[in-house]
C-alpha cells in the first residue's frame, strides 16, 4: 500500500503545496521561500528518507511567522493522511542526534493526540533568515494536525545553527522509525484497537 499524501492549502497569508511519501529515499525538492528552513526541511527529509516535496508562497515581508506555522499545519496533515489507518506501524520512536557539539533527543507517539513538550533554548533572535522563535511553532503546528506527541530535548549546545539541524535530523529519524511497518504488529499498536 502505497503512503504518501499531497496537500494544498491557500489563505490569505500563504500558498502551500506538499507532496510526502514515508516510503521513500530522501528525494527532496523544497522552496518555502526561506532559505534555511528550506536547509533543514531538506536535512529532515534526507535523513528520515522520506520523500518531500514543498512549495510555498507566503507574506515574508511581515515575517516568517505564517509561513513556518502553516508549513508545520501542512506536514502535519500529510502525515496524517499518508499514514492512513496506522496498521502495522512501530508507532513509538526516540533517536538522539549529535551535531558538532550540540545533541538532541526527540521522542514521538503516532498516537492520534497531540501534545508538544518543547525543551530548547536558542539564543539568537536569527539563524540565517530564519527566525529561530517561529522553530516551536513550526512543531506546534505539526503535531496539532499530525496527531503527534512530541517531545524535543536539548541536551545540551551553543551554536544555534548546530541545534536547530540536530533537532530537524533527529525528527526525520524518528518519523521513519516510528511509521516504519512491523510484520509482527496485528491491526494498531494498542490495546484500544484504534489509533
Amino acid at each position: 500500500m502505497k503512503r504518501s499524501a499531497e496537500i494544498f492549502r491557500k489563505t490569505n497569508e500563504t500558498e502551500i503545496e506538499v507532496s510526502l511519501d514515508l516510503d521513500g529515499s530522501g528525494n527532496v525538492s523544497i522552496d518555502t521561500g526561506i532559505k534555511f528552513l528550506d536547509h533543514m526541511l531538506e536535512l529532515m527529509a534526507k535523513h528520515g528518507q522520506l520523500n518531500l516535496d514543498v512549495r510555498c508562497k507566503g507574506d515574508l515581508e511581515v515575517d516568517n511567522h505564517h509561513t513556518v506555522e502553516d508549513l508545520g499545519i501542512v506536514l502535519g496533515q500529510a502525515i496524517k493522511k499518508a499514514l492512513g489507518d496506522k496498521k502495522g506501524i512501530k508507532r513509538y520512536s526516540t533517536v538522539f542526534t549529535p551535531m558538532d557539539e550540540s545533541l538532541s533527543m526527540v521522542s514521538l507517539d503516532m498516537s492520534g493526540r497531540s501534545f508538544l513538550k518543547y525543551n530548547v533554548n536558542l539564543t539568537r533572535e536569527f539563524v540565517g533568515d530564519f527566525e529561530t522563535e517561529t522553530a516551536e511553532e513550526f512543531f506546534i503546528a505539526l503535531v496539532n494536525n499530525g496527531g503527534i506527541t512530541l517531545h524535543i530535548n536539548l541536551l545540551y549546545g551553543k551554536n544555534n545553527h548546530h541545534i536547530i539541524e540536530s533537532i530537524f535530523k533527529g525528527l526525520g529519524r524518528a518519523i521513519k522509525e516510528a511509521t516504519s511497518i512491523d510484520e509482527n504488529i496485528e491491526g494498531v499498536m494498542s490495546t484500544k484497537g484504534v489509533l
